[in-house]
């Protein structure tokens, strides 16, 4: 803004009434372009779900610092402005660009040149540069389809969450003896510099049953390999060791967000039937075929198998003869098995139930339950199985239901695959390869649903910053030619996000499209500067061209400085460096691609545009 102020101090005028000549003819101009960038994050205030959580703290820390901006531009840069710059007694208004050319150091100086002779041509072969943007939109929208998309960004947080489960109705023992071999693998791993585990039944964000648990592990900071290849390596020897023991390699932030949102998993095939026999069977279908699918791991059927149930069916009228109820028989069941409080005993602060039952060699079989010896209330001794059967059924199942609907999923982890192709690729094989039966309804949940209703919230806060920009665009210069011809330009530096995501090879995920969305509210800025001096050097009686040229002229150097130093200020997120900074390199990558294009179309495509747009009237 310095820059701004700099170059229309007049000659004749003292410092302090020539800068604030200076700052009352830039006042609109500062205060368009510190309105339109706020107009970009102010929507992401009100934004929902993870991705208002993840960025309404830095939406609402740039609206407070650009508001700040306007504040000190407007008063304080002045001031400084008219104590420390002084311009060569004598220059006269129509001078400056030779003063200004006099205060150009040897590479500026050469820049200014070039991009003289490149603004002129351009404005004299504007079909050329027409052309040229169209290619560049084409380009833009090839690109977007080349790039991999998904939720969040991969990235190496220095730890990582083993989750496992063992087959249904293991025993804890049995369990701790195969995650003891486990441990083996993981102290053998010689990045992994501590790790804790959970086993067994405890309350989390849901009852975690007693076959379940997790390890957290820690990785050193100076090791030789990265998590993912730590990550493929124990699972590897896990599976090919231990194949009874299902295990998942989330990230710390991706478990957490999962478990807070209840979609744990990337990627998550919801099956709906009204028979449970039919979507069970589909469900199991699907858990077979996905390994078909590249890059699919860590694959779980979650119709979660709770182990084998005893039921026991009382004749009511053998137990009428022998002196039972039915209730009767139902607690003599319920104390056998699960026992009776008893009393209670106090420990520390805790009150501790002692719970009273049958000892385990009487309870261990079905045969040892069918032979035990009831005595009714009348004072009659039965075997149980004269009274009742005691039937097992195999394979009981939890009930899900969602929209109150019963349901199956099947859940999987990628490697080495973006979330967008392989959601893709399985929506268009599935319904090819796997047979339906009617009525079958699939639906895709997990971090896909997230990833989909975050784009979608981000695509809509785009669309109407867009809107709003253009609304004040068209208030501050009063006509549509200039805000269609900033808002165009700025459109096309949206291939300069793209490109740089696909070249790092970076998806596009909920980080980078916040980077491209921060690219709308930085590069129209150079617009509105480069259109702001036309409107100056138009109301001095050049004509519309030769206006054009000067201000092009006039505004290089000042739409140099803030994009370089937009780009050097993004290179360290950039760069990555540090345990979790992966989370907003996608952002820096976004902006900087975004910025440097912006250095070209908004010195050479805007005017043209503009200069098109005034000629045919607008």
């Amino acid at each position: 803004m310095v820059e701004n102020i700099i170059v229309h101090l007049n000659g004749g005028e003292s410092p302090m009434d020539a800068a604030m000549s200076a700052i009352t003819e830039l006042t609109p101009a500062l205060t368009g372009s510190t309105l339109t960038p706020i107009m970009v994050f102010a929507p992401l205030v009100f934004l929902g779900g993870i991705t208002g959580v993840f960025f309404r703290a830095l939406a609402m820390t740039m609206v407070t610092a650009l508001l700040a901006s306007l504040f000190l531009a407007i008063f304080f840069t002045p001031v400084l402005a008219a104590i420390f710059f002084r311009r060569p007694a004598g220059t006269a208004e129509t001078d400056i660009d030779k003063a200004e050319q006099k205060g150009e150091g040897r590479v500026l100086r050469w820049l200014t040149e070039v991009y003289e002779s490149a603004l002129r041509w351009s404005l004299f072969h504007p079909g050329m540069i027409l052309l040229t943007s169209a290619v560049i939109l084409a380009g833009m929208v090839g690109i977007y389809f080349q790039l991999g998309s998904g939720f969040l960004p991969e990235m190496d947080e220095g730890a990582f969450v083993l989750d496992y489960r063992m087959p249904s109705g293991t025993s804890l023992q049995e369990s701790d003896r195969v995650l003891r071999h486990v441990e083996e693998f993981i102290r053998e791993t010689p990045e992994i510099e501590s790790y804790s585990r959970r086993t067994g039944a405890r309350l989390a964000l849901a009852i975690a049953e007693p076959n379940t648990g997790d390890f957290l592990i820690k990785l050193k900071k100076e090791r030789k390999r990265s998590l993912e290849e730590v990550t493929s390596e124990l699972r590897r020897k896990i599976v090919s060791s231990e194949p009874a023991i299902e295990a998942e390699f989330p990230h710390i932030l991706e478990d957490l967000i999962g478990d807070l949102a209840w979609s744990p998993q990337p990627i998550e095939i919801k099956v709906n039937h009204d028979d449970a026999a039919v979507y069970k069977e589909v469900a199991k279908q699907i858990e077979e075929w996905l390994p078909k699918v590249k890059g699919v791991v860590d694959i779980a059927n979650r119709t979660i198998v709770i182990g084998p149930s005893h039921n026991f069916r009382v004749d009511p009228e053998k137990a009428r003869l022998a002196g039972f109820g039915v209730k009767d028989v139902a607690d003599l069941q319920a104390a056998m098995l699960d026992g009776e409080v008893a009393s209670d005993l106090i420990r520390g602060e805790r009150l501790v139930a002692i719970r009273v039952r049958y000892p385990l060699e009487y309870r261990s079989s079905t045969e040892k339950l069918k032979s035990l010896l009831l005595t009714s209330p009348t004072g009659q001794t039965v075997p149980m199985s004269s009274i009742a059967s005691v039937e097992v059924e195999e394979g009981t199942t939890e009930i899900r239901r969602e929209n109150l609907r019963n349901m199956s999923a099947v859940t999987a982890r990628l490697e080495k695959r973006d979330l967008g192709s392989a959601m893709q690729e399985i929506q268009q094989r599935l319904s090819k390869e796997i047979t339906l039966p009617p009525g079958t309804q699939i639906e895709y949940g997990g971090l896909y649903e997230m990833q989909r209703e975050s784009f979608l919230g981000l695509t809509q806060v785009l669309l109407l910053s867009i809107l709003l920009i253009f609304v004040i665009l068209v208030f501050e210069f009063r006509s549509f030619s200039h805000p269609l011809a900033i808002l165009a330009a700025t459109i096309l530096c949206g291939s300069g996000a793209l490109m740089a995501l696909w070249i790092t090879g970076t998806t596009l995920n909920i980080s980078s499209f916040m980077g491209a969305i921060m690219v709308i509210g930085i590069v129209h800025k150079n617009g509105i500067l480069m259109l702001d001096s036309e409107q100056y050097f138009t109301e001095k009686g050049f004509e519309l061209r030769e206006a054009i040229f000067h201000a092009g002229r006039r505004r290089l150097r000042p739409i140099l400085m803030t994009a370089l130093a937009t780009i050097f200020g993004m290179a360290p997120l950039a760069i990555g460096v540090g345990s979790g900074a992966q989370l907003l390199q996608p952002l820096a990558i976004a902006v900087i691609g975004g910025v440097t294009v912006s250095m070209v179309l908004s010195l050479l495509i805007t005017p043209v545009l503009f200069y098109q747009l005034r000629q045919r009237g607008l």
